[in-house]
């Protein structure tokens, strides 16, 4: 995500399954959505956009509550669309015993965007493709 400002300041690879790749889980969405493919897409929309709103939550999040809830609405929000890497690294930077001092939260984050940048790649794939 490209900013021109600071919010903070105003207030993959396919697995050996085919259904499967290392971002999202296409079996569960699939399940999900009960295979309909206007639902998949619209349900993957939403994610990519509230997870920025989430992980942005996070970055400028000024007490652990704060943390903890934008990490547990990121968790999920990404199990529901199966990209269980985000719901992991959510869940790690939830669950985080010293994960409120400022380097452990600088870790958890760039683990966080990490698993994100994969999964929202995938969706933008996936999106191409229709």
């Amino acid at each position: 995500m490209t900013a021109t400002s600071d919010p903070c300041e105003t207030g993959g690879k396919l697995s050996t399954d085919p259904g499967k790749t290392a971002a999202l889980d296409r079996a569960h969405l699939a399940r999900y959505t009960a295979g309909d493919a206007e639902l998949e897409q619209e349900v993957l929309g939403l994610f990519a956009d509230q997870s920025v709103i989430y992980l942005e939550r996070m970055r400028c999040a000024e007490t652990e509550s704060a943390w903890r809830d934008a990490a547990h609405s990121m968790k999920g929000s990404a199990k529901a669309v199966g990209a269980f890497a985000v719901a992991a690294a959510a869940e790690a930077a939830e669950t985080s015993p010293g994960g409120y001092t400022f380097e452990e939260r600088k870790r958890l984050l760039a683990t966080l965007e990490a698993a994100l940048s994969e999964a929202q790649e995938q969706i933008r794939n996936l999106q191409r493709e229709r």
